[in-house]
């Protein structure tokens, strides 16, 4: 398969924003299984480069490979997930990723191809489905079943984030203002929804839930339809960018279509790292974008939205 290079323009990556359509890209792991991840969290398609072993490591990391000047950990993605390890080989195939500002690699058996699909057709792993807790969502391809992988709990697992704010002069300031103050939280990453609803709840807002971008836009028409000012009840809502059903870009462009919902602040908070992000949040009308696992900028950014309505900034 030819690497996919096309990953590297911001126009290629911006057409499908607002249109809730992803691409990903399908994989091998050595198990009967098939896999995705989404296209826009790839670099590029290698080869194994030379490794080199490091003390200390963690089992799922079979060691570091020096890529465009930079010193990348090589993750076995097989291992982490709980099949059995693939062996790292100078055949082996690694997919560069890059996820909350951090370039990693992971060691799979083959890519597949490249595949355009609508987030309608992504759907909620069933439960119980044994290793789906590392599963964030499936789809179907050509009759396959496809597992769409939660890279975050993967790198949660092997690197687990520090989810508390440094700043504690930050904390007391939203704290003082933020009594009885609501925000909503959408995304579909339970380790995400997690370390995002610590941290707003740990500066006294009180946070409402949704998984994916369809609930979270039915919630907030049940709360315009039953009469309430939702931009008045909410401070802002948080959304993740890739979820099944809808997506973080096309739940904006719906709140910015509806007339109720129009003036609601939104944050897209996500795991896409990159210039292109500026591009896509200008095009849907996001209010701010923000890495995910940053607490301190996600509370800075709520102490700056008190302080605009509140007349302060």
């Amino acid at each position: 398969m030819k690497s996919p290079s096309v990953l590297d323009t911001v126009d290629q990556r911006t057409k499908l924003v607002g249109e809730n359509r992803l691409e990903l890209l399908l994989f091998q792991l050595g198990v009967r299984q098939n896999f995705a991840i989404n296209v826009f969290k790839i670099q590029e398609v290698l080869k194994l480069p030379n490794l080199t072993q490091m003390p200390q490591r963690h089992p799922c990391v079979v060691g570091v490979s020096y890529i465009r000047d930079h010193t990348v950990p090589v993750i076995n993605l097989a291992q982490a997930i709980g099949f059995p390890p693939l062996k790292a080989t100078p055949e082996s195939t690694i997919i560069v990723t890059e996820y909350n500002r951090t370039v990693q690699a992971f060691l799979v058996e083959s890519v597949d191809r490249i595949v355009n699909m609508t987030w309608e057709q992504i759907l909620p792993p069933p439960r119980g489905a044994g290793k789906s807790h590392f599963v964030t969502a499936i789809t179907h391809y050509e009759k396959r079943i496809v597992e769409i992988i939660d890279v975050e709990r993967v790198l949660a697992d092997i690197r687990p984030y520090n989810t508390d704010i440094k700043d504690k002069s930050l904390v007391d300031d939203v704290k003082n203002h933020a009594e009885g103050m609501e925000v909503l939280l959408v995304d579909d990453s339970p380790v995400a929804l997690a370390q995002a609803r610590g941290t707003l709840e740990g500066v006294g807002l009180k946070v409402v839930t949704a998984n994916n971008g369809l609930n979270g836009y039915n919630l907030l028409k049940e709360w315009a339809d039953s009469g309430i000012d939702v931009t008045k009840k909410l401070l802002m809502v948080v959304t993740d960018a890739e979820m099944p059903s809808m997506d973080g870009y096309r739940l904006t462009t719906e709140i910015r279509n509806d007339p109720r919902l129009k003036d609601l602040f939104v944050v897209l908070h996500t795991s896409l790292s990159g210039n292109f992000n500026k591009a896509m949040t200008k095009k849907v009308g996001c209010n701010e974008f923000l890495s995910k696992f940053q607490p301190d900028e996600l509370a800075a950014v709520v102490k700056a939205r008190i302080q605009e309505i509140s007349g302060e900034g």
